[in-house]
């Protein structure tokens, strides 16, 4: 990766919270105009490590630059280029979408107030409402309007903390439309996710468990680098099946997905012959499938080890 794409080239990033290590030696490439998602379980160091990255926090120990700019040395130069929408919706829901977007631009000491806000308006489709009061939004017009906001002063890095969470497919589908533009446009968008079809549209991803970095690369370079082999289960009364399953020799993963059941493990012969003969003369039917992203991130996170207990 050329140094000169680079928006984000940061290396043994670590951050303690009073005893607890939070993030554990973080070391990550990000490209200009690249949308990198974060994936992991609740509390496993996601939203501190952007924060980390792009100056919002200090690290204990490690380096790196966002923007080209020294992340230990230089975080309020990066502040003033990087754009936060918080998971929470954060602005005033008794001033109106153009009165928001007004006084963020006063935070910013923006000269050309009106003109920005009033192309920010037409950008993201808030024209029409400009005078309706935030607090009577929707879930997706409130989403718009935090975006809007986060872009109002034109910055070079998007921080986005799971901000599709409580809106519509439509609106969710329409968000990440807007996200695809910016970053066509050069705009690098750091994104942490739960739901796996809004991973599938970032560029890159990462997966963190326990404050570790434990994978990342495209959707299928981690899927491929799990080596998994998936059978789909199917038929009548597979509920209280998986528990069998999972004592087959080979089966290291077995999760409920609709109607079936995926069985995965990385021998894939000694798997089949098991799986062959568990359903031999049962109503069930199996075949082979594509390991899903899905697949791969449970898959990792049964591996994952919290450093804080004890081994077995």
């Amino acid at each position: 990766m050329s140094d000169a794409a680079l928006a984000i080239d940061v290396s043994g990033l670590n951050k303690h919270f009073g005893d607890k290590h939070v993030v554990r030696d973080l070391s990550l490439q990000v490209r200009e105009g690249e949308i990198f998602g974060f994936l992991g379980p609740n509390g496993s160091g996601k939203t501190t490590s952007i924060r980390l990255i792009c100056g919002l926090l200090t690290p204990d120990s490690g380096q790196g630059t966002c923007l080209g700019l020294d992340v230990l040395t230089q975080s309020a130069a990066i502040k003033r280029e990087v754009g936060y929408m918080t998971q929470r919706f954060s602005l005033w829901d008794d001033l109106s979408i153009a009165e928001n977007l007004d006084f963020v631009a006063r935070m910013f000491d923006m000269s050309d107030r009106k003109e920005a806000v009033d192309r920010m308006l037409g950008d993201l489709g808030l024209s029409g409402r400009r005078h309706q009061l935030a607090g009577t939004l929707s879930g997706g017009w409130k989403q718009r309007l935090a975006l809007a906001a986060c872009l109002l002063h034109q910055p070079r890095l998007l921080l986005l903390d799971e901000p599709t969470a409580g809106v519509d497919p439509k609106a969710r589908r329409d968000f990440w439309e807007e996200i695809h533009r910016l970053s066509a446009e050069g705009i690098t968008v750091l994104v942490s996710t739960h739901y796996m079809d809004e991973a599938e549209r970032c560029h890159r991803l990462g997966y963190i468990a326990y404050g570790q970095l434990l994978a990342s690369g495209t959707a299928q370079q981690i899927v491929a680098e799990q080596r998994l082999h998936t059978w789909e289960i199917r038929g009548a009364d597979l509920h209280g099946l998986a528990p069998r399953l999972q004592q087959l020799p080979g089966a290291e993963l077995v999760a409920s997905f609709g109607t079936a059941l995926h069985v995965s493990g990385r021998d894939g012969a000694q798997l089949q012959t098991a799986l062959n003969q568990f359903i031999a003369g049962s109503p069930w039917q199996m075949h082979a499938i594509e390991p899903s992203l899905e697949d791969a991130f449970i898959h990792l996170m049964q591996g994952a080890q919290d450093p804080s207990q004890p081994r077995p």
